[in-house]
């Protein structure tokens, strides 16, 4: 089997596993075309390494063309320099080796074996053929030989690392393609719903929509079903999308009419917006557990003090802890501090605060509709489910409601896993669940990220078939171990040293990736790397626009046989109550 190389671009002249290649580029080829996040091929005399490069320089042989260089008008000077006096230099990362196997097959660069004529050249090895009908894909473990030579990776070279999408081995989803080149970019959704994952980068660098193709790959290929706390309104109907002139952008419930639910807790925000067939959810003062308060003590102004007394309250009243406290007046609440060892300042002061939950248009005194178990039962029928905030999109909310429905179903995902683990029943295993979170930092801090069902549930990685995709700005105030335990990190453009060095908690050899990322455009660019592709690379990320509709979309309402939408619209009606 012949494999072509095409034009080499330079020759390694030295490197380390470790601290990555050092390649000097031939005289012909310009060190404007070396860009970083750029992939590149080195053929070693029995491996090719597949490598990103992480650094561009240039050089000079003597000293004295530094102290006295030829002016720029100059060109015949600077032509005889460059290439033997000047030159230009990149540094690669080595990120896999494809090994050849069983039958031979030489690679050939313009009709010529690169390692025989080299061999020959230098007389450091005599050439031995490369054997192969399939290339294996390994860990580099070891660095190609001086003087191998560099190439432009082909497509063939990516498929070979990042599969197809229409592998039908695998749930493939092209989330981009590589800046130089034409050729999908696949995360392999299997795994990467094993996992909980991150979705990173600095404010308007078009996180919501790295998203929105996630949630849609996922749903599309059947890889999990989702959970979305909306906090923006951003995924569920419609979005304005980014740029200049203002038009919107479909939302999952337009792409996937008949596998995504609405909630939203603010009803009127959705009508206006035209939202078709939107839920009502309404949670109620018995719900809401003590935990559900710590995690919302900063918002609400909550001590140490004021988390004491509520257990007091909740041991004493039980679920009914918040409305007896409401309706408490100062003698009641002293006659408790006589009986309890509470503190009568703190009580009142806890009460004065949880007045604030008598403002929230969702909440209830008591709701006769169960809406986390009418949520549960979409679930398992394989129907992802968007919770839109509307105007109750404050940090007291978002962090209440998301706490409250999350340990809920995280709850009712733990029986049900204990009780596949016990009967092996194919039946019995629970949906795959993958949670979208926002401001992650908000959960996962580290002052509170063990009292948190999410910290808990970034722990368990896929012990309970649940994980979660978290969204953030600020990955630098996520907690260590929780980041440790992102499987997949996608990560658009990030300036800040210490969010920067957050992306690569626990990964090694992160010195050149970090190059890498802080010079990602501030648009449509994004660095993945972990547990859901086979090696860190840089995409221009897939535009989410009409040809993606109609690629990852179900048909359009107008689109669909009469017969459909009007069985469509039925099931709707009776999700309504009507």
């Amino acid at each position: 089997m012949i494999m072509t190389l095409g034009q080499p671009l330079g020759s390694v002249i030295q490197g380390s596993l470790t601290g990555g290649l050092e390649v000097r580029l031939h005289p012909d080829i310009s060190v404007e075309d070396m860009r970083v996040g750029k992939f590149l091929i080195v053929q070693g005399m029995r491996s090719r390494f597949f490598c990103l490069l992480t650094d561009v320089a240039l050089g000079t042989t003597n000293q004295r063309i530094m102290a006295n260089p030829p002016s720029w008008e100059d060109t015949f000077l600077r032509e005889v320099l460059a290439g033997s006096g000047t030159y230009g230099t990149i540094t690669l990362a080595p990120m896999l080796m494809f090994t050849p196997e069983s039958q031979e097959s030489i690679v050939e660069t313009n009709g010529k074996s690169p390692n025989k004529s080299l061999a020959a050249a230098t007389g450091l090895a005599s050439f031995q053929p490369q054997t192969s009908t399939t290339m294996e894909l390994l860990p580099v473990k070891t660095i190609p030989s001086h003087f191998s030579q560099v190439y432009d990776a082909s497509s063939e070279d990516f498929r070979r690392v990042f599969g197809w999408e229409d592998d039908e081995q695998r749930k493939n989803f092209s989330i981009g393609k590589p800046l130089d080149m034409d050729v999908p970019v696949c995360l392999d959704l299997n795994r990467f719903v094993e996992r909980s994952n991150g979705v990173f980068g600095k404010s308007g660098t078009g996180k919501s929509f790295l998203t929105r193709l996630l949630l849609a790959g996922t749903i599309r290929k059947g890889a999990a079903v989702n959970l979305i706390f909306d906090m923006h309104s951003e995924y569920g109907w419609e979005a304005v999308s980014e740029g200049k002139q203002f038009s919107t952008v479909k939302g999952l419930k337009q792409l996937f009419p008949s596998q995504v639910e609405v909630y939203t807790l603010d009803p009127e925000s959705t009508q206006r917006r035209g939202v078709p067939h939107a839920q009502e959810l309404y949670l109620s003062y018995d719900q809401i557990e003590v935990e559900d308060i710590k995690l919302c003590a900063r918002d609400l102004g909550l001590s140490d003090a004021s988390i004491d007394n509520a257990n007091l309250l909740h041991a004493e009243y039980g679920k009914s802890w918040i409305l007896q406290l409401i309706s408490m007046s100062g003698e009641e609440i002293k006659t408790f501090c006589e009986q309890k060892p509470g503190h009568p300042g703190s009580i009142v002061a806890l009460q004065r605060k949880l007045l604030r939950l008598e403002s929230l248009k969702y909440m209830r005194a008591a709701c006769p509709h169960n809406y986390v178990n009418q949520m549960l039962r979409s679930i398992e029928a394989g129907k992802s489910i968007i919770v839109e905030f509307g105007s109750q999109s404050n940090m007291l909310s978002y962090m209440l409601v998301t706490n409250m429905i999350t340990r809920r179903i995280h709850q009712h995902y733990v029986k049900k896993s204990e009780k596949f683990l016990q009967t092996k029943n194919p039946n019995d295993r629970p949906t795959q669940l993958m949670i979208t979170i926002e401001e992650a930092h908000r959960f996962l801090d580290s002052s509170i990220v063990q009292s948190t069902i999410f910290g808990t549930i970034a722990r368990e990685m896929r012990k309970y078939f649940v994980t979660l995709l978290v969204v953030d700005q600020r990955p630098s105030g996520i907690d260590n171990e929780v980041m440790s335990q992102i499987g997949t990190r996608i990560t658009a453009l990030l300036n800040d040293e210490k969010d920067i060095d957050a992306i690569f908690t626990g990964v090694s050899g992160a010195g050149g990736l970090k190059s890498v990322l802080a010079k990602l455009d501030s648009k449509q660019q994004a660095l993945i790397l972990g547990h859901a592709v086979p090696m860190p690379v840089v995409v221009r990320t897939r535009p989410y626009d009409t040809v993606f509709y109609k690629e990852i979309g179900d048909p359009a309402w107008e689109e669909q046989p009469d017969e459909e939408v009007f069985a469509a619209a039925d099931i709707a009606k009776a999700d309504l109550g009507f």
